[in-house]
C-alpha cells in the first residue's frame, strides 16, 4: 500500500532541503475532508524564512510536482497545504489491502526487538481491587499491539509478593489459621488475618518482634515459613486468574518481588564499587541530586534488609540478560513517578549497556474514581474488581434484555458488553486523565463508549446477513465509493496502521480508543445516509463490500484493545 505521507514528505524535502522525517512528524490528517487528506503546516518555518506562512506555503506548492494519478489537487489555506489524494487510488489501495491481508494492519515492523511490559502486579494476599485494573487493562493493550507489529514481547506479571507484611500474615496464621477455611474466598479470609494481625501488632511490641522474625526466617528459606507463603501465593493466583480470564488478560512470567530477593546481593555489591553507596542515618543510599532528583534512592534500610527499589533493580539486571530487551515498561500509576526516576538513574550504575538503560520506560496513568471519589485500600478498605466487573455484567444483562428480550445468548453477550465496557472505559481518554468508573455512563449504547462500537460491530453483520454474500473486489466499481461518507470510512481505514504504530511511540492506547470511535461514527453516517441493499446491483456491491471492510477493521482493532464482539445485542 502506497505510504502517501512518506511521498508527501520526499517531494517537500524536495522544495525546502528539510529532512523528510521532521516533515513528515509535522503533517497531518485534517479532521474536516474538505480541507483535503493530508496537511503539512508551515507556521514553523516562519521565524527562520522570515515570511508569512501562507507565503511559504506557496512557495512549496509552486515546487512540488505530483503524478496527478496520486495526488490530483494541492491547495493553501492559510498557513497549510492541503493534499487531496486521487479517490479512487486510496479505495482501490485500502480494499485491496484490507482484502488480501488476513489480519489488517498486521505488520514485521518489530521483527527481531524484544520488548518487556511489566503490568498488573497486584499483591498476594490481598483483594485485586480497582486500582490495579487500569494497569491490567493499559499493559494488556500495548503487549497486543506490540505482538501485532511484529515485536517479541514478553508480559510480566511483577507481583507483590514480598516484604516484612508477610512476617506479620505468617503469624496471623499461626494464630488464626484454624478459624478459616481458605478453600473459599481465601483473599478475602487472608485479608482478614492480616488486618488482625497489624491491629495487634499496634497493641504489642512482642507480637510486632515475633512478625519481624517471621520475616527472617522466610529469608532464610526457612520450611515452615515458606510453606505458608507459597500457600498465600497459590491461592492468590488462582484468585487473580478468574480476574485475568473475565479481562482475557495473560502473562508469560509471573515472577514477583520474591523470585529477586536472592538476586539483590550483586545490585548492592556492584553499587558500592562505584563509591556512590552512601551510609545516612544507618541506611545505604544512592543520592541523586546530581541529575536533579533531591530525594535520595534507598537502597538497604538501617537493619540491613533490602527494599522493593533494590528488587527491581536487581531485575532490569536479570530480565536484560534473561531477554535482551530493546525496551522495558513499566506500567503503573503516576505515584510512582519519583520511584521510577530514582530507579532508572541508579540503573545507569549497573555496568549494564546503554542499550538497556535508554530502553527503561515508565507508562503512568492516572487514577481510578467511582462518582463518589477516590479509591482506598487502606484498613481493609477494599473496592473488589471482582464485584465492580460482575455488577457491570449483570447492569449490561439488564439493559439487553429491555433492548431485545428475545436474544439467544444474553449471558454470553452480557459478559462481552459488560467487560468490553470496562476495557474501552479505562482506554479511551489520555491515560494520564482520571477516570470515572461509572457503570450508567459506560454501559451508554449512544455515548462514545465500549457498546456503541460493538453496537456498530453487529449493526454491519446484520447488513452482510441482509445482503447474504460477499461481492468479489474485482467487480467493484471504484466510482460507486466516491461520495463524502464512504471516503470517510476509507480514509479511517488507511490510516490504521500509522494509528497502531502512534499507540507504541507514545504509549498510548486511547490512540486506538478513538480510532474505534472515528470509524463507528464514519460507518453510521454512512449507513444512515446511503441505502445499502438497492435495486442498483454495483452500487450495491460497492457498498456491501465497504461494510465487510469496516466489519473486518472493527473486530480486529477491538480485539487489540482486549474488547471481545458479540454477533448480535
Amino acid at each position: 500500500m502506497i505510504d502517501f505521507k512518506q511521498l508527501i514528505s520526499k517531494e517537500i524535502e524536495k522544495a525546502t532541503n528539510i529532512e523528510s522525517e521532521k516533515i513528515i512528524s509535522y503533517i497531518e490528517i485534517p479532521k474536516d475532508t474538505n480541507n483535503g487528506d493530508y496537511a503539512f503546516p508551515c507556521f514553523f518555518l516562519a521565524k527562520s524564512l522570515k515570511k508569512a506562512p501562507q507565503i511559504i506555503a506557496t512557495e512549496i506548492k509552486d515546487k512540488l510536482e505530483f503524478d496527478k494519478k496520486i495526488i490530483n489537487k494541492i491547495e493553501v489555506v492559510g498557513g497549510y497545504l492541503n493534499f487531496f489524494i486521487n479517490r479512487n487510488l486510496m479505495t482501490e489501495q485500502v480494499l485491496s489491502k484490507v482484502s488480501e491481508q488476513e489480519e489488517y494492519g498486521k505488520s514485521n515492523l518489530g521483527e527481531g526487538k524484544n520488548i518487556v511490559i511489566d503490568y498488573s502486579s497486584p499483591n498476594i494476599a490481598k483483594p485485586f481491587h480497582i486500582g490495579h485494573l487500569k494497569t491490567t487493562v493499559i499493559g494488556g493493550a500495548l503487549y497486543n499491539v506490540y505482538k501485532y507489529l511484529g515485536y517479541n514481547v514478553i508480559g510480566v506479571n511483577h507481583l507483590g509478593d514480598y516484604g516484612t507484611q508477610f512476617g506479620k500474615l505468617i503469624e496471623g496464621y499461626k494464630r488464626w489459621g484454624d478459624e478459616y477455611d481458605l478453600t473459599d474466598d481465601p483473599i478475602d479470609k487472608l485479608a482478614d488475618i492480616y488486618k488482625r494481625i497489624n491491629e495487634l501488632c499496634k497493641q504489642d511490641e512482642e507480637v510486632l518482634n515475633k512478625c519481624r522474625e517471621n520475616f527472617k526466617l522466610l529469608e532464610e528459606k526457612d520450611e515452615y515459613c515458606v510453606k505458608i507463603w507459597n500457600k498465600f501465593r497459590e491461592l492468590s493466583i488462582k484468585e487473580f486468574q478468574k480476574i485475568y480470564d473475565l479481562l482475557g488478560t495473560k502473562f508469560d512470567s509471573w515472577n514477583g518481588e520474591a523470585f529477586y530477593a536472592d538476586k539483590t546481593d550483586e545490585v548492592i555489591e556492584i553499587l558500592e564499587k562505584t563509591g556512590r553507596l552512601v551510609e545516612s542515618e544507618g541506611a545505604k543510599i544512592i543520592k541523586l541530586d546530581d541529575v536533579g532528583i533531591d530525594t535520595p534512592c534507598i537502597i538497604c534500610k538501617s537493619n540491613g534488609s533490602t527494599i522493593y527499589a533494590t528488587r527491581d533493580l536487581a531485575a532490569i539486571i536479570y530480565r536484560a540478560r534473561e531477554y535482551d530487551f530493546d525496551k522495558c515498561i513499566y506500567v503503573t500509576s503516576y505515584e510512582q513517578n519519583l520511584h521510577f526516576k530514582q530507579i532508572f538513574e541508579v540503573a545507569k550504575l549497573l555496568g549494564l549497556d546503554e542499550k538497556y538503560t535508554k530502553g527503561l520506560e515508565h507508562v503512568s496513568y492516572g487514577m481510578v474514581r467511582l462518582p463518589s471519589g477516590k479509591m482506598s485500600t487502606r484498613a481493609g478498605n477494599f473496592v473488589k474488581i471482582e464485584d465492580l466487573l460482575n455488577d457491570t455484567i449483570n447492569r449490561a444483562k439488564e439493559i439487553i434484555f429491555e433492548k431485545n428480550p428475545n436474544l439467544e445468548n444474553k449471558d454470553e453477550v452480557a459478559k462481552k458488553v459488560g467487560i468490553g465496557a470496562v476495557i474501552f472505559n479505562n482506554l479511551s481518554s489520555n491515560r494520564m486523565k482520571d477516570e470515572i468508573f461509572d457503570i450508567n455512563a459506560m454501559l451508554n449504547f449512544q455515548g462514545e463508549t465500549g457498546p456503541y462500537i460493538q453496537y456498530t460491530y453487529v449493526r454491519t453483520k446484520s447488513v452482510l446477513e441482509k445482503a447474504g454474500y460477499i461481492p468479489n473486489l474485482t467487480d467493484i466499481v471504484l466510482d460507486n465509493l466516491n461520495d463524502e461518507y464512504s471516503q470517510n470510512i476509507i480514509n479511517i481505514i488507511y490510516n490504521f496502521e500509522d494509528v497502531l504504530r502512534q499507540v507504541i511511540e507514545k504509549s498510548e492506547p486511547s490512540f486506538l480508543a478513538r480510532y474505534l470511535i472515528d470509524l463507528s461514527k464514519a460507518y453510521s453516517a454512512f449507513y444512515n445516509e446511503n441505502k445499502i441493499i438497492c435495486n442498483e446491483k454495483e452500487l450495491q456491491d460497492a457498498r456491501v463490500y465497504l461494510t465487510y471492510v469496516t466489519n473486518k477493521v472493527l473486530r480486529q482493532a477491538s480485539k487489540l484493545l482486549g474488547m471481545e464482539m458479540p454477533d448480535k445485542m
